[in-house]
């Protein structure tokens, strides 16, 4: 990891006032628990659009997606019926590929997750696939590539796991391969930071995503 893109992503999440998971490394809040900038230390005020905009912020961040990927995944989510949208949303985010990847313990952020995606070094129910985006559905089965044991990432996520493993997931071993299985459809309550569903539902109720 680059010294800048480190620095960078530590600033994030100062400014945001959450360690965002995704993003690698822990201890963005350690040492200086508060927004870069020279007056960062200083009591912020916040505007009620400003609340919103931060959760909206904290997911896009976190799951490395460009403003247009989030609202098209929003869209898509709203279809149908708008009840409970949130929740399918963060179904959708959490079943991305590059996501699970990073879940089942086998990168330490999602951005080395989707390196090893797009390096064809992941297997879905048997068969490689590339796009990081990729939305699994329940029941299927992620496994690493042979080649892939031995990959840096790989060893190193191994090693010292970012994170525990969540319940919509589970390891298997399957003629003596592991295998990662999506058990459930993950809800907000699997956003493995502090996230306040209400304000990032305000955030897009007077917006079309």
């Amino acid at each position: 990891m680059a010294k800048n893109g480190k620095l960078a992503r530590f600033k994030v999440q100062r400014r945001l006032g959450t360690e965002l998971p995704g993003l690698g490394k822990a201890g963005a809040l350690e040492r200086r628990p508060y927004p870069p900038g020279e007056n960062g230390n200083k009591r912020r005020k916040y505007s009620d659009f400003a609340l919103r905009l931060e959760e909206k912020q904290k997911i896009r961040v976190h799951y490395g997606l460009r403003e247009k990927q989030l609202r098209r995944f929003i869209r898509d989510s709203k279809r149908g019926s708008a009840v409970n949208w949130v929740n399918k949303l963060i179904g959708r985010l959490e079943l991305r590929l590059d996501n699970v990847v990073f879940r089942l313990g086998y990168a330490t952020s999602i951005r080395a997750a989707r390196q090893l995606v797009g390096h064809g070094h992941i297997n879905v129910d048997g068969k490689r696939v590339d796009l990081g985006g990729y939305v699994l559905a329940q029941g299927a089965k992620v496994s690493l590539t042979e080649k892939a044991k031995q990959n840096q990432i790989v060893l190193q996520a191994t090693k010292s796991p970012r994170l525990e493993m969540p319940d919509f997931l589970r390891k298997d071993s399957e003629a003596g391969v592991e295998v990662g299985v999506v058990q459930a459809v993950p809800r907000t309550e699997h956003v493995p930071f502090q996230f306040d569903s209400g304000l990032f539902t305000e955030y897009y109720a007077a917006r079309k995503a």
